[in-house]
């Protein structure tokens, strides 16, 4: 039942009592206890069988998955999805470099940036991917590559985002060239003897095949404009199963229906279109578990009060809950094991009354009380399915929080791979004033 917005949610413990995914209680303590509190743990097998998932998608005439690696760019995650075969969507000319870095070929990289920044006619010189995604995007790039191939963003007239913030699609999206303006960036790809070889769209569909069906056929007309286009590219997401009551995304079977389209745009026009799809979320959420310690548990003594789990950690390794009132599973293991359940409200140990770990779903601003474990401080605490745009996408070094470091659980053994950051890194970079300036 919910009092009125920015009060209480409540919901049942069948809703939200969850479990430890693939780390155990021992994995834990060695975590916080030896390596930092908070900590990133991803899981190598579950990357590994999440990669295999999307390697498998229906397709009928050749498929190329791309990692969205903005949702998480750690070098061993890099360079293991490589190894399997991956290629790499990359949202900025700096990610390009980034995989590059990790050993990527620039071939294997296909930029879609908001921002097409200078010197990106360096990397296509080197072999990597460009999707314009404005119609000046297609100038300056036509400007600066003519003659070589390019592919085209477009927002083909709708979207479907699990909340407002996350929709890329339809007229309140900036992303992408509208699909009416499809001629124009035919004709200055003409003019400057650039061959549109890719049609690139990113709706995401979540997991009913009749809006699959649609979202693709939308996407795949647009190829009709463009007769060099070998290439068909759906973008991602592709939704996954945070909590235990979600429902997430089936590949196989509620993506099928993509493989049918594909085959009726070749027997109606004799073109078997590549496929490219760019999952991020899909491969990584439920591969990383954010392994962190109970600070405090304080109560506020009115009949409207609650009990809070104050962490140390917060927005500032999981930004999702304060800016989309996202869901993330949660599990209290204490130091005594215990059977003892209570009613919590989780926040984090920055100083914002937005920092809050248990939102109401998609309300940031509601407070959500969960059935937990009874914790105690000093207690462990994980927060589950944070390998998506959770340490890509912190507010990291708000109230001079460091960077929090990064592990990989290896058959059970614990891999660090990304050092813990020193407290001097937050302000190396600062420069004082010339002498008498204040």
């Amino acid at each position: 039942w919910r009092v009125s917005k920015n009060t209480l949610c409540k919901m049942s413990k069948e809703d939200t009592f969850e479990t430890l995914r693939f780390l155990t209680p021992e994995l834990c303590f060695e975590i916080v206890d030896t390596v930092a509190s908070p900590c990133y743990a991803y899981d190598l097998e579950s990357l590994k069988k999440y990669a295999n998932d999307c390697l498998a998608f229906p397709n009928s005439y050749g498929l190329t998955v791309r990692y969205a690696m903005k949702s998480s760019p750690n070098a061993a995650i890099l360079k293991l999805f490589d190894k399997m075969g991956l290629h790499f969507d990359c949202s900025s000319i700096h990610e390009v470099r980034r995989a590059m870095a990790a050993g990527v070929s620039p071939e294997k990289c296909s930029l879609s940036s908001q921002e097409l920044g200078e010197g990106f006619e360096e990397l296509v010189a080197l072999g990597a991917n460009v999707n314009c995604c404005s119609l000046t995007q297609v100038e300056k790039f036509c400007a600066k590559c003519p003659g070589k191939d390019v592919g085209l963003r477009f927002n083909p007239g709708m979207g479907s985002g699990g909340n407002g913030k996350t929709n890329v699609g339809g007229p309140a999206s900036s992303f992408g060239i509208w699909f009416e303006w499809a001629d124009k960036a035919s004709a200055t790809c003409a003019a400057a003897g650039c061959k549109v070889v890719r049609i690139h769209t990113h709706i995401g569909s979540g997991s009913d095949p009749a809006v699959w069906r649609k979202t693709t056929g939308m996407s795949i007309a647009l190829c009709e404009k463009f007769p060099d286009v070998v290439t068909m590219n759906l973008g991602g997401g592709y939704k996954v199963a945070r909590m235990k009551t979600d429902k997430g995304t089936n590949l196989q079977t509620d993506c099928a229906v993509v493989r049918d389209v594909f085959e009726e745009f070749n027997a109606k026009f004799g073109r078997k279109l590549h496929l490219e799809i760019e999952p991020g979320t899909y491969l990584v959420a439920n591969t990383c578990s954010l392994v962190c310690k109970v600070h405090d548990v304080v109560q506020t003594g009115t009949a409207e009060g609650h009990t809070f789990i104050k962490l140390d950690a917060g927005m500032t390794e999981v930004l999702r809950p304060s800016l989309y009132g996202a869901q993330h599973p949660q599990v209290v293991v204490p130091r005594k094991p215990t059977t003892e359940t209570a009613s919590y409200v989780v926040t984090g140990h920055c100083c914002e009354s937005g920092d809050l770990m248990t939102p109401a779903p998609g309300e940031p601003e509601t407070i959500l009380e969960r059935v937990l474990t009874k914790a105690t401080p000093d207690d462990c605490y994980v927060i589950e399915a944070c390998g998506a745009y959770c340490s890509s996408m912190s507010t990291k070094h708000y109230n001079s929080f460091p960077e929090a470091p990064e592990v990989m659980i290896v058959g059970g053994k614990v891999h660090l791979i990304r050092k813990p950051q020193a407290i001097t890194e937050i302000w190396k970079n600062e420069c004082d004033l010339p002498a008498g300036s204040f």
